[in-house]
C-alpha cells in the first residue's frame, strides 16, 4: 500500500496540490483529509465554492480507490452526487473523510462527508470510480 507521505507527494503537483488537500491518514477503507478555505476557493460571498467541495471529495474518493488497486490499473470518476448542507467560512479548515461502500474488481463506491471549523456536515458527496487496465 502506497504511505501517507508518498500520496502526498503524489497529488503534489496535480490539482488536488494547488487546492491545499492535506492527507491525514489512509487505509484501504477510510481517508481522511483537510484543505484550508481560502479566498480563492470560495465565493464571492466568503464561502466555500460547491465545486471546491466536490473536487476535494473527488480527490479522497480516487485516493482511496488507488489503495485497492492491483498491480498495473488505474482508476477514473464515472458519477458523482454532492448534497450541499451547509457552508464553510474563508479563513477556516475544512476536513473530509470518505469511506468505502464498494470495493469491486470493476468499480468502487466511496461516500466523503466534509464537516466544517464547527464540526457541522458541510456536504455528502458519493462518488463512483471505474477501474482501468
Amino acid at each position: 500500500m502506497i504511505d501517507r507521505d508518498k500520496m502526498q507527494k503524489l497529488l503534489g503537483p496535480l490539482f488536488p496540490g494547488l487546492m491545499g488537500v492535506a492527507l491525514e491518514e489512509l487505509s484501504p477503507e477510510r481517508v481522511l483529509a483537510s484543505m484550508d478555505v481560502r479566498p480563492d476557493l470560495c465565493t464571492a460571498g466568503g464561502i466555500l465554492h460547491g465545486g471546491a467541495y466536490m473536487a476535494f471529495a473527488d480527490t479522497l474518493g480516487a485516493v482511496g480507490t488507488v489503495l485497492n488497486l492491483p498491480p498495473g490499473k488505474k482508476t477514473t470518476t464515472t458519477d458523482s452526487s454532492t448534497k450541499f448542507i451547509a457552508g464553510a467560512k474563508v479563513g477556516t479548515t475544512v476536513r473530509g473523510e470518505s469511506v468505502a461502500l464498494h470495493r469491486g474488481r470493476t468499480t468502487q463506491v466511496w461516500q466523503t462527508s466534509i464537516r466544517n471549523a464547527e464540526g457541522k456536515l458541510c456536504a455528502v458527496v458519493t462518488q463512483t470510480q471505474l477501474i482501468l487496465d
